[in-house]
């Protein structure tokens, strides 16, 4: 099989595989998508979903889940300890991504993601279904975190001018400018004030990804991120607008090209944006 070079090959699934190991046994597919109504129309044949705004974030406060929460979802889930995720979605795998991320988080070791998503899956004409999986629920202890692996704003600002540092602002150009708080369709979310982190560089995610959803070959992805002086050597942080778009960069960058320095600033925009007298620029 072509692994395009990547660092760390082992995470990423491709579609004709999963096609033939879907009754694998010690095997759990999660669907994560930034419309959580897409799985109830059809999905891949044993999956479960997982919704990004109460299974995969704290309800009430804004933050990822307290690793109790996380000790909870794996277990309803039906995943165990040793239990290999495979993780996909709508949207070139955003919020997959953003669920990988989160798994990585509380170091579970057995994570991988489907390249293509949702997208290439149906594209292909593989099979899809109604019927939703029922996994017996399994003893999930509560998990230690990887801290190295997430950015706080407390972080970000003592970041900030930093030559060791590179920000990624991985929105589109508008967002990066401050001509956009959001997308259109996500208002309801926007910060107060548009920019960006003083000495960010903008390198959207799509620019990760080809047509069809799939990751770009390593060559391609290394030169992308040289050209902006992210480099391997440097301290990256990678932040957009509520963090799910930069869990993507995160995984390019940390699993694709094997970054060892990598933190996905999870609040992002919607957290500086609204920070009172906290530097932006335009």
């Amino acid at each position: 099989m072509n692994h395009n070079g990547y660092a760390h090959p082992e995470v990423l699934v491709e579609t004709d595989w999963l096609a033939h190991h879907l009754a694998a046994p010690n095997l759990r597919l999660v669907e994560v998508d930034v419309d959580p109504g897409v799985f109830h129309q059809s999905h891949i044949p044993q999956a479960i979903a997982w919704n990004w705004r109460t299974d995969t974030q704290d309800p009430l406060r804004r933050n990822i889940l307290s690793a109790g929460a996380f000790s909870k979802l794996m277990a309803r889930s039906g995943i165990g300890p040793d239990t290999t995720v495979i993780l996909y979605g709508d949207k070139n795998n955003w919020f997959a991504a953003y669920a990988f991320w989160l798994l990585k988080y509380y170091r579970h070791p057995n994570v991988r993601m489907l390249n293509g998503g949702r997208k290439k899956w149906a594209v292909e004409s593989h099979p899809l279904t109604t019927r939703t999986a029922r996994p017996a629920p399994t003893d999930y202890p509560v998990p230690p975190s990887d801290t190295s692996i997430r950015a706080l704003r407390e972080q970000v600002q003592a970041s900030l001018y930093l030559d060791s540092t590179a920000l990624v602002d991985v929105r589109l150009a508008r967002e990066f400018s401050g001509e956009m708080l959001a997308p259109d369709h996500l208002l309801h979310e926007a910060a107060m004030r548009g920019g960006h982190l003083p000495g960010a560089v903008n390198i959207s995610w799509g620019q990760t990804v080809h047509e069809d959803g799939t990751f770009k070959a390593s060559a391609e992805l290394a030169a992308l991120y040289a050209g902006q002086q992210v480099t391997a050597d440097k301290n990256v942080i990678v932040y957009c607008r509520i963090g799910e778009r930069s869990a993507h960069t995160w995984f390019v960058l940390k699993y694709l090209l094997g970054y060892p320095h990598v933190r996905n600033y999870d609040g992002s925009w919607a957290e500086w944006g609204n920070l009172i007298d906290v530097p932006i620029e335009r």
